[in-house]
């Protein structure tokens, strides 16, 4: 019977349907489906919902993938154009239970956010520089030969200014106003060596001990004036593995603008956030590679007006608000992300590249 279903005349020429595309009944009545045995009567199973035609070419393998990482079976070119130019529409066609037709929010993003840090790691103004800087400790020797190089400066700029105190104070007729700025100069500089000594001593205790509770989070700092790249560094690579966590911290604020409506829900919201961080993503792609071939610093400008209107036009569709409603909801929403959605994401991953 396996051998019948793998070379069976109906099963061979059988396709799989579009999203939304139906295969007549009957139509697999006389196969079995390769996974369960089920009888198929569709295009897929009814048991499991495997394909009915079982595809073994490479074209088909290398099909799978692209499927797999993004449905490039005709989902993808419905919904990013959505995205773009309807965000309200495909926010509630999507929450009203019309998912077959669109890529999901989640898989969207996800795929939007490898996109974006894949690319912007590959452009200059990004670049991190030469991998050996991103080494530990890389610039804590240069910052203790910078205070001792200095302590020593300093010393001999103390020796050098007591000898010539102490000149001026034998020279017969001495001028007061000069042997008050010269001690004035004596005591600058031995609060200055007191300074240094005691960074001296504090810096290494606070890089080797940064999880010493009594000072952690001034050692957190210390260890980043150490090494800023190092920093930066972790703080893209938790920028791309916790960018997920956006989308739980925009819901309260998104349930602000709709207090105690029975109407949306936190899934309506999600939804929303999902949608709206993809775009965001995209844009600052397309905002990204417009700078690095030259386009002037105007773009920034654009990128942000064409991301609030985007939130507008996503708001007044998603939410069926009227103009009013969506420009008043548009601005509070900017005011939320600008202080507190993005200052929150960007302590959080300050604290995780700080706490590494």
């Amino acid at each position: 019977m396996a051998a019948d279903v793998m070379t069976g005349g109906v099963i061979a020429h059988a396709v799989e349907p579009r999203a939304g595309g139906h295969v007549a009944a009957g139509e697999f009545e006389h196969g079995l489906c390769l996974n369960c045995g089920t009888a198929l009567i569709d295009a897929h199973c009814h048991r499991c919902g495997q394909a009915g035609h079982v595809h073994r070419t490479a074209g088909a393998f290398f099909h799978d993938i692209l499927h797999g990482v993004f449905h490039f079976e005709g989902k993808a070119w419905r919904t990013l154009p959505m995205l773009v130019l309807h965000p309200g529409a495909l926010t509630r066609r999507y929450v009203a239970g019309e998912r077959a037709r669109f890529v999901s929010p989640i898989a969207l993003f996800l795929f939007s956010v490898f996109l974006l840090f894949a690319i912007l790691a590959q452009l200059p103004m990004f670049h991190l520089g030469d991998s050996a800087l991103l080494k530990p400790g890389a610039g804590l020797s240069e910052v203790q030969g910078r205070v001792t190089a200095e302590q020593q400066a300093t010393r001999e700029e103390l020796v050098g200014l007591r000898s010539a105190l102490d000149t001026i104070k034998r020279t017969p007729g001495s001028n007061p106003a000069t042997v008050a700025h010269m001690e004035r100069q004596i005591v600058e500089a031995q609060d200055k060596l007191s300074g240094l000594q005691t960074a001296q001593r504090v810096l290494p205790r606070e890089t080797t001990h940064v999880g010493d509770k009594s000072d952690w989070f001034g050692a957190m700092v210390e260890h980043a004036k150490e090494n800023p790249k190092l920093l930066l560094y972790k703080l893209k690579s938790s920028g791309y593995k916790y960018s997920w966590a956006l989308i739980p911290l925009s819901l309260p604020f998104l349930w602000l603008l709709f207090p105690f409506s029975r109407r949306f829900g936190f899934y309506d919201h999600a939804v929303f956030a999902t949608y709206s961080l993809t775009f965001m993503s995209l844009l600052t792609i397309v905002t990204a590679l417009l700078i690095t071939a030259g386009a002037s610093s105007s773009v920034v400008i654009v990128a942000l007006a064409a991301a609030m209107v985007h939130i507008y036009k996503q708001l007044k569709g998603a939410y069926s608000l009227s103009r009013g409603g969506a420009l008043v909801r548009t601005l509070v929403l900017a005011t939320f992300i600008c202080w507190a959605i993005v200052p929150l994401f960007l302590t959080g991953l300050l604290y995780l590249g700080l706490a590494d």
